[in-house]
């Protein structure tokens, strides 16, 4: 099953999606009890497959059961509970986030990797900082790793990177960057990858206003983001238009906001459901509490549901 999910092609996704739903509503217990629910446990097709809502990975232990537990990832948990992800095989997740970062930003073996993720070091067990330490292994340059509040020796290690003539990609979360962007450092040969939102510790901005003003205090054409969590094993990209990008063992589908159950046309917004083939041994199949729309092979973030529950998802298993 590993090796049918990462050679997936587009004609064969269905076909294998609708069989790695028979491996998890078998041996999935969590997954099965709330099929079992909607009674729909015989799709024939994606959208008669069931989606769990992701509040579940704060409340319940959604796993297959086949392995022993590898390691545990938690959410940076800035809306209370953090959402756990009970990981059954690492190599999983290796498989599926190093093709990733290599097809869509280069290989990281000719990059130095600068991470400023100070909330999740300070948290502990985050599948990002695992993600981009291993991107840093790989670099294998003194320059990369991860940094904190030290402003001053990101920008000299920004300087000897690029005199090395290394691309210089910086993951770093929104209000860290924000507060990196106000003192202007002129980064324009770099790549910034933004990969969530404030944590509590700035006022939220849309997109386009985070966006916006780390291009001005940056000086670069645009700003990626990375779009993935915890509960996942796998990840998409922004490009300069802002449009994600997925893997092919990873999809989006838009549901209707009103009805859980129903799905909208490409270019119509709505809310996000994730399909993820890399989450095998957990569920592949999560309604998000993202909003997006489909747009070409591509798809758009548009925001997240105001403090709310999913509409017509929150069925609460005892």
């Amino acid at each position: 099953m590993e090796n049918k999910i990462f050679s997936v092609t587009p004609s064969t996704f269905e076909e294998t999606a609708i069989d790695v739903f028979h491996y998890q509503y078998t041996r999935n217990p969590i997954y099965k009890q709330f099929v079992d629910y909607l009674g729909k446990n015989k799709p024939q097709k994606l959208t008669e497959i069931p989606f769990l809502p992701i509040s579940f990975f704060k409340t319940h232990e959604v796993r297959c059961f086949e392995k022993e537990i590898e390691i545990l990832f938690k959410s940076s948990g800035t809306g209370g509970n953090r959402s756990q992800h009970y990981v059954e095989s690492l190599q999983m997740y290796k498989q599926s986030f190093e093709p990733t970062y290599r097809n869509q930003l280069g290989n990281p073996e000719d990059q130095v990797i600068i991470a400023l993720l100070p909330n999740y070091i300070e948290q502990g067990e985050s599948s990002l900082v695992y993600m981009v330490n291993r991107l840093i292994q790989l670099s294998n340059n003194q320059l990369s790793g991860f940094y904190l509040n030290e402003i001053d020796k990101i920008k000299e290690t920004y300087k000897l990177a690029v005199y090395q003539g290394k691309k210089v990609i910086i993951f770093g979360v929104s209000y860290a960057l924000l507060d990196l962007a106000a003192l202007e450092p002129d980064l324009s040969e770099a790549i910034i990858i933004e990969t969530g939102g404030m944590k509590g510790r700035r006022k939220e901005l849309t997109k386009e206003e985070l966006h916006a003003e780390l291009k001005n205090g940056f000086n670069v054409d645009f700003i990626a983001s990375e779009y993935g969590m915890s509960e996942l094993l796998s990840q998409a990209y922004s490009d300069k238009n802002g449009l994600f990008t997925t893997p092919p063992w990873m999809k989006i589908l838009i549901r209707d906001v009103n009805d859980a159950l129903s799905y909208e046309e490409k270019g119509k917004s709505g809310g996000i459901n994730v399909i993820d083939l890399a989450n095998l041994y957990s569920c592949s199949f999560i309604a998000t509490q993202d909003l997006g729309k489909i747009i070409g092979n591509s798809f758009q973030l548009l925001g997240r549901f105001d403090n709310a529950d999913i509409r017509g998802c929150n069925l609460l298993i005892e």
